[in-house]
């Protein structure tokens, strides 16, 4: 089916009040969702998803929207499917006043945000862009992230049911959608029914090249490094005093280069410290560890056992404990048990006509909890680059190849049933 000749694209509109929404979720919140903020963005896609006739659509009390598009189809048994995507921004750069700006027709030039001057997008720092010529490119102004991780993929599903329900001739079985609050701080499905969701095959439209697809991630532990030093009156601290906060410096210092994220690509892990607080007779070092084989992730961990061991040798009356807490793992696993989900997905990108890239992704996502929780899960392409900072930035034409895309994988799944 040439789309070219029927779809009246619709995503643009919406990614641009989607991204006016500041969604931002808050890591260190108890609430669920996060932010209530994140219920704007939620309850202004569920009257969208009702004026175009999807009559379920809803918002439940954790944040999370939930709509069925009901099948067209006379053919029997074909498996439900599920499009996720998340409503919330990082924490890590400021998602308010949002002033996103369409740079059309883009030839090559520098692009420099116009509320901070000094934020300028080259291809030399965004390889992808050498791949838009003649597209237009969506960047904020400067001074916040866009939002198009994941606004990008919320946009391309709404628009694909709109389109879905305007365009019978397209032919599918019962699609559900999903959109959740929270990913970018972890707790994107805590609260995902998956009863209630009924999928049997689910897609994250999360990822960043036009074309690719991801069907593995890292595994992820998260891991808290606890102290206990010797707190002494600092005038008559000579032989006493074992602080707390050194030791945890010294540790830290000791990490190898070769362990961390800037010193780390393509199939290598990690350990990461993400935040260090304390006193003198306490502090604490948290880690993100990550790795594609699980096994790997026990020995980083020791790796920071025999630093700390190594280092609180010079410190006798101190000790510490390390908690390691299991966060998601590597979805491969559970998607080698169901591969046609992968087939088809690359199927309909090669028929959105876009060279098909199985890929890996150096993190995680909702689909990656969402697999080991029954709905097995890959990661389509969404356009977005350069998240969680001011110069993200999405290609209009990558966006509704993304659309056409979730269409395609539509009649898929009906094709093939």
């Amino acid at each position: 089916m040439n789309f070219d000749l029927i779809l009246n694209f619709t995503v643009i509109d919406r990614f641009l009040r989607y991204v006016c929404i500041d969604t931002q979720s808050d890591p260190n919140s108890d609430s669920y969702p996060s932010t209530e903020k994140q219920k704007n963005l939620g309850n202004l896609l569920v009257t969208e998803l009702q004026q175009i006739g999807i009559e379920d659509a809803h918002l439940d009390e954790y944040g999370y929207v939930y709509a069925t598009i009901p099948a067209n189809t006379d053919k029997q048994g074909i498996p439900v499917i599920c499009f996720c995507s998340h409503m919330d921004t990082s924490p890590d750069c400021s998602g308010k006043g949002v002033k996103p700006i369409i740079h059309k027709n883009y030839q090559g030039a520098n692009i420099i945000l116009p509320d901070d001057p000094s934020q300028i997008l080259r291809i030399s720092g965004h390889p992808d862009l050498k791949n838009q010529i003649g597209n237009d490119i969506i960047t904020a102004s400067g001074t916040t992230l866009l939002g198009a991780d994941n606004k990008a993929g919320v946009a391309e599903i709404m628009d694909a049911c709109y389109q879905l329900i305007n365009h019978p001739e397209i032919k599918h079985g019962t699609i559900r959608i999903l959109f959740t609050p929270d990913e970018e701080i972890g707790r994107g499905v805590d609260k995902v029914d998956i009863k209630k969701l009924g999928a049997y095959a689910g897609y994250t439209i999360d990822g960043e090249n036009a074309g690719n697809m991801e069907n593995e991630t890292f595994s992820a532990d998260g891991a808290r490094l606890i102290i206990h030093g010797i707190s002494s009156h600092p005038g008559f601290a000579k032989g006493n005093m074992e602080s707390a906060i050194k030791i945890a410096g010294q540790i830290v210092a000791r990490l190898p280069y070769e362990l961390s994220p800037e010193g780390t690509d393509n199939m290598q892990g990690f350990v990461h410290p993400v935040g260090i607080e304390g006193h003198v007779e306490r502090a604490t070092v948290d880690f993100i560890i990550r790795d594609f084989e699980d096994a790997k992730l026990e020995a980083h961990a020791n790796t920071i056992r025999k630093i700390a061991d190594e280092i609180l040798k010079n410190f006798p009356n101190s000790s510490y404990e390390l908690l390691v807490k299991p966060q998601y793992r590597n979805m491969k696993s559970m998607l080698n048990k169901h591969p046609q989900i992968v087939e088809y997905g690359m199927e309909a990108i090669k028929r959105a006509g876009l060279n098909a890239q199985l890929c890996r992704i150096r993190g995680g996502t909702d689909g990656s909890r969402l697999s080991f929780m029954g709905l097995p899960c890959p990661n389509i392409f969404a356009g977005e680059h350069a998240f969680h900072g001011k110069q993200e930035w999405v290609s209009v034409q990558d966006m509704q190849k993304a659309v056409e895309t979730i269409l395609h994988l539509c009649m898929v799944w009906e094709e093939r049933s």
